[in-house]
């Protein structure tokens, strides 16, 4: 049994609309042993991981999955089952995942949900090794993985912080990325998101959090602003803070004057010894010491985001109770061992440490670490609260005074904070600091959430939906208009012209397809970028309010769609088929499925825009969660009439003009004759792009006048549209640019050809080594009815075979042929239209099938120059 590959699906993917692996398995010789074929294996899975009880498996009860074990399941499920019930208990909740068999007999693709994929291929590794240990009988270490695995976790995943905001973020609809390792998180799309690094936002000042830094600094601005602060001052040597201690007055608290999260901080001090090992402490985390008094009373924080004070907790220093039997280091251990603690962030609470500001407590106390304290006694292990020094939170929000509220929120207003830790020292937080001596001691930049999300004791607060509420008023969601371009012929075609359209109409346009990456019409990034990656690059643009994305079938099958939903969902067809026979798609209907993934991303308030002539295209409707809007060439479709007699939307062209049906309402929107890409009407195929492209605009809700003025400007040039159906004319001979290179898209162009006078059809002629031998001899026979002369080449695109080998299966498919006279080879495909310009006579059409749209494009300025200007750069150059 081996794993062949595991790709991570990071976007919606044909298994799911959230992250999954997907898992090759090869059982090899177990293809043939179910689970209950296998000697003592259910045995010992249930007994390594007894937790699998609780997985239902499709049974709908309790222990559903050991019933199919004891039923007989293969390893492929198992394995499935074990790695999400490992990813479980180190901490991400996922629950998700299907076991299929592929074509090839005891080969298995497995999807398995993840939350973090680094910890998901650790997951499956451990889960790999338990199944193979159950099938052997040999050892495992179930405690010790496990252990291992919540570990990683709490290095890896997203900490509290983070998390609350970004599932505050994802109820509320709004796209989230992770953008590092880190906490780096970007919230929304292009110009509508906002980034976030736990509590710190995009607009967290740099000059606010530096003045938060600085204790001294930040009291001496509050105190100007009638906020109460402790006294105190900075110091430099022991010698200096035991001086400026018994100036001020016992007791006294000793910190980092620029430190955080409780580091180095010590408080009620009332010895020589205590200050000095405080000074100690607190200077290993700053130069700078402050000494300051100590203000007695209960230790509060206060979040505030933006003008609200959100939450409030009342903090307890570290502690232990004794027992009358085991040591304070012993009482710190079992303490430690409690599950909500953790050396990290990832948990709601931390250890307690047993560090030197830890000794001097206990010291203080008259204990150290081996003293046993007696029954009932409370042991201080630090004198300061923060919840990374060990200390614990009850929550207090309801019961602070609007008062006291308002002193925490002009704090970090003071500051310049739009989320702040206000930390407050006061007997009672319902009374006004004013009437206790309480005092505001320090203000706190990205301030730990933890206390608030799930405090020691007391009510959970919805800290992170406050945060999110301040990023995004008004029930904003971070989206832009977003438009995902499917199907196999006329995706970049669309694409391009739904992103004229929206330029036209004033967007800030970002698309990505085929041709590269373009932000208001300028290409960024060259190449075929219609896969998730370069998505995922375009959305994180700061300076675009619309995006349309050709979304191609290999990069929805190796990594799922680089966006998590879309406004409208355009595709084009499927029938006709390409990239059959990769990564086992083998039938259009595998295809459909693949591409369908579009359509299933749609918003509920979005639209699927489908060709109704293309049956599998059509069949999508039931899998779009939004509305569905048909075009077809004929208004006559079954499908149309059916869907507009229920009040749906449709386009299609009636009399050659183009009618935009909303249930029985009809638009005469425009003749074909007045949209260019259409060559008046001629070219079916680039009709049914334009009516996708118009039901797109549509779908969008942009005015028909600004969808029309749109239309009519644009043409199929080498400028607009690069290789597809570039028409030009040269010494009364007709050329015709396009990047077609599968046996539907040869076919259409073949359609197109009689719309044009010309005595003989010539064509130059490749494809893709990665199609299968059917479809390269049926482009050869296509070939062979439609042109007189032939020259077939090979140049780039080879992908895995031999020299001459397309050129050897194009040969198949023009032997006999009815019409070609001529066949010649040319390696390359300059060299390929060099030779038949050279040759090409007055009265003749020339088709030029585009292997590399650019380098064709830039090479046919050498015969076009007036066609193709030069690009701004290169001209001033």
């Amino acid at each position: 049994m081996k794993i062949r590959a595991v790709r991570a699906l990071r976007g919606p993917n044909i298994w799911a609309n959230f992250t999954v692996l997907e898992v090759l398995v090869d059982l090899e010789e177990l293809k043939d042993s179910p689970s209950n074929m296998i000697p003592g294996f259910n045995q010992r899975v249930m007994e390594g991981l007894p937790s699998l009880i609780e997985h239902r498996c499709g049974r709908g009860v309790r222990g559903g999955f050991f019933q199919r074990l004891e039923e007989g399941t293969y390893l492929g499920h198992v394995l499935e089952h074990v790695t999400l019930e490992l990813q479980t208990l180190a901490g991400t909740d996922v629950g998700y995942g299907k076991a299929r068999e592929t074509d090839e007999e005891g080969v298995y693709k497995v999807a398995i949900e993840y939350e973090n994929e680094r910890l998901a291929r650790e997951c499956l590794a451990a889960a790999w090794d338990f199944c193979l240990a159950a099938v052997h009988n040999t050892k495992f270490d179930t405690a010790g993985s496990i252990a291992r695995l919540k570990d990683l976790a709490g290095d890896v995943c997203l900490g509290p912080s983070t998390r609350a905001i970004v599932d505050a973020a994802s109820a509320r609809g709004i796209p989230v990325r992770r953008l590092n390792d880190a906490s780096l998180v970007q919230l929304g799309f292009g110009a509508k998101q906002r980034r976030i690094m736990a509590a710190e936002t995009d607009r967290t000042g740099a000059i606010a959090e530096e003045i938060a830094q600085d204790k001294e600094l930040t009291k001496m601005i509050l105190k100007s602003a009638g906020v109460p602060v402790p006294y105190g001052s900075i110091v430099h040597s022991r010698e200096e803070a035991w001086t400026e201690a018994q100036d001020i007055g016992f007791p006294v608290t000793v910190k980092p004057a620029d430190g955080n999260q409780g580091r180095g901080v010590a408080v009620n001090l009332s010895t020589q010894d205590q200050v000095t090992a405080a000074y100690d402490a607190a200077s290993k985390e700053s130069r700078d010491v402050l000494v300051e008094e100590n203000v007695r009373g209960k230790d509060f924080r206060f979040l505030v985001v933006g003008n609200h004070l959100v939450a409030a907790a009342c903090r307890k220093p570290a502690q232990v109770t004794g027992d009358g039997v085991h040591t304070v280091a012993e009482l710190v251990a079992q303490e430690n061992t409690n599950p909500r603690r953790g050396d990290h962030h990832a948990l709601t609470l931390s250890k307690i440490p047993l560090d030197t500001v830890s000794l001097a407590v206990l010291s203080a106390q008259g204990l150290t670490p081996g003293s046993v304290p007696p029954e009932g006694a409370c042991v201080l292990i630090r004198r300061n609260a923060n919840l990374s020094t060990g200390g614990t939170a009850i929550d207090v929000t309801d019961s602070v005074h609007p008062l006291n509220a308002s002193f925490a929120v002009g704090a970090a207003k003071c500051v310049g904070l739009d989320i702040a830790g206000v930390d407050i020292v006061a007997e009672d937080i319902s009374i006004p600091l004013d009437e206790q001596g309480g005092k505001v001691i320090e203000v706190n930049a990205a301030p730990g959430l933890r206390m608030h999300i799930a405090p020691s004791e007391g009510q959970s607060q919805p800290v992170g939906k406050a945060i999110i509420d301040m990023l995004f008023p008004d029930n904003e969601t971070g989206r832009i208009p977003l438009v995902a371009v499917t199907g196999v012929n006329g995706k970049t075609t669309t694409t391009r012209f739904i992103a004229h359209i929206l330029k036209s109409a004033g967007f800030q346009t970002g698309m990505v397809c085929s041709d590269g990456v373009y932000v208001d019409g300028r290409r960024i990034e060259k190449g075929d970028c219609s896969g998730p990656q370069s998505a995922k690059s375009l959305l994180l643009n700061p300076f675009i309010d619309a995006a349309v994305l050709e979304t191609a079938r290999g990069g929805i099958i190796r990594e799922g769609l680089g966006f998590d939903r879309c406004d409208v969902a355009v595709v084009t067809n499927i029938e006709g088929g390409d990239h059959l026979d990769q990564h086992d798609i083998n039938t259009l209907e595998k295809l459909a499925v693949v591409k369908r993934t579009v359509v299933e991303s749609v918003s509920k308030n979005g639209t699927a825009v489908l060709n109704a002539q293309d049956p599998l295209v059509a069949e999508m409707a039931g899998h779009c969660r939004g509305a569905v809007c048909f075009f077809s060439i004929s208004g006559d479709n079954p499908v149309i009439r059916e869907h507009c007699g229920k009040g749906g939307r449709a386009l299609f062209v009636r009399d050659q003009m183009i009618i935009l049906a909303d249930g029985a309402q009809e638009v005469h929107f425009a003749m074909l004759d007045m949209i260019p890409l259409t060559h008046r009407g001629t070219i079916r195929f680039q009709v049914e792009n334009v009516l996708a492209s118009i039901g797109a605009a549509w779908a969008l809700g942009l005015p028909f006048e600004k969808i029309l003025t749109a239309a009519e400007t644009f043409i199929a040039n080498f400028i607009n549209l690069p290789g597809r159906f570039n028409v030009v004319s040269r010494n009364g001979s007709t050329i015709i640019v396009d990047y077609g290179h599968n046996p539907s898209s040869l076919e259409a162009i073949i359609a197109a050809l009689d719309n044009y006078d010309h005595k003989r059809r010539v064509a130059i002629y490749s494809t893709a080594g990665d199609r299968r031998d059917c479809d390269i001899i049926l482009q050869g026979k296509l070939l062979g009815e439609a042109f007189d002369s032939v020259i077939l080449y090979e140049d780039h695109y080879l992908r895995g075979r031999q020299k001459g080998d397309i050129i050897r299966l194009f040969r198949q498919g023009l032997a006999g042929s009815p019409r070609t006279k001529e066949v010649s080879e040319i390696f390359g495909s300059l060299n390929a239209i060099d030779a038949a310009m050279s040759t090409l006579a007055s009265g003749s059409l020339l088709l030029i099938q585009a292997d590399e749209v650019d380098e064709t494009v830039d090479y046919m300025r050498k015969y076009f120059p007036f066609e193709i200007p030069l690009p701004a750069a290169a001209a001033h150059a």
